[in-house]
């Protein structure tokens, strides 16, 4: 699994994936990972499948007693099926994921770690002294939706918004971002279904200040392809069972 710092300052963001040794008919997922002096928060840290070789790359950057937060964007499996697995390597750790969630989650299993609901409206996820903002994002493609907002290092962790399913070697950033639409336009048409929840999102993203917005499949967009996949995005008719 390649393991990428994304930001390097008092605290670092961490991307895990491009697993080279994933199955053929596994999604590619992107895993994300804030680390603090003391504490260190995984974010939507991937399926079963994905565990040992996650954990692994974990434990390079934070020992397992230090590994204090999980966070659930939704429910999908490709990126929680492994709770169980971390509830028992980690029974002291902390589940930040939607309230709404809850029920479904613990199918997965999740009989040690402290299920911490989020309510509709998003909150904040404390780090020693860092401060992650939680995002609604709802119908973004879920019912209850989050995403996640570091204003000190400007990064936007958008969850499947900004979405593409390549294999898994590709760049770890855009390169080309004409080139890089028809990537995500049947994945963002097929799987987003509320124009009006696109719009919600898009005014309330654009007030941000953000370097790097990271989805969780495929390329992390940097400088001006953020306001690119943002115009690009609004612009895009989605909620369409259909193919190009």
């Amino acid at each position: 699994m390649k393991i990428t710092k994304i930001y390097e300052g008092a605290y670092q963001w961490i991307m895990y994936g491009r697993d080279p040794n994933k199955p053929e008919k596994i999604i590619d997922t992107n895993q994300y990972a804030v680390r603090t002096k003391k504490r260190c928060l995984l974010i939507d840290p991937g399926g079963v499948e994905l565990f040992a070789p996650m954990l692994s790359a974990v434990l390079h950057d934070a020992p397992v007693e230090e590994i204090t937060d999980l966070f659930a964007s939704h429910q999908d499996p490709d990126i929680i099926s492994s709770l169980g697995l971390w509830d028992q390597a980690l029974p002291n750790a902390k589940l930040h994921a939607s309230g709404l969630w809850e029920g479904f989650l613990r199918h997965f299993g999740c009989e040690n770690i402290e299920y911490i609901p989020i309510a509709d409206n998003g909150g904040v996820i404390s780090l020693d002294n860092v401060e992650i903002q939680i995002v609604p994002a709802h119908y973004l493609h879920a019912s209850a939706n989050f995403h996640l907002y570091d204003p000190e290092a400007k990064i936007f962790m958008s969850g499947d918004v900004g979405a593409a399913l390549e294999p898994a070697g590709v760049p770890v950033f855009v390169e080309d971002f004409d080139s890089h639409i028809e990537k995500m336009r049947f994945f963002h048409q097929r799987w987003m279904p509320s124009e009006q929840a696109k719009r919600v999102w898009i005014d309330k993203v654009r007030d941000l200040e953000i370097d790097i917005l990271a989805p969780q499949h495929g390329r992390m967009f940097q400088g001006d392809d953020v306001k690119r996949f943002l115009d690009w995005f609004e612009g895009l008719q989605i909620g369409m069972a259909i193919k190009n």
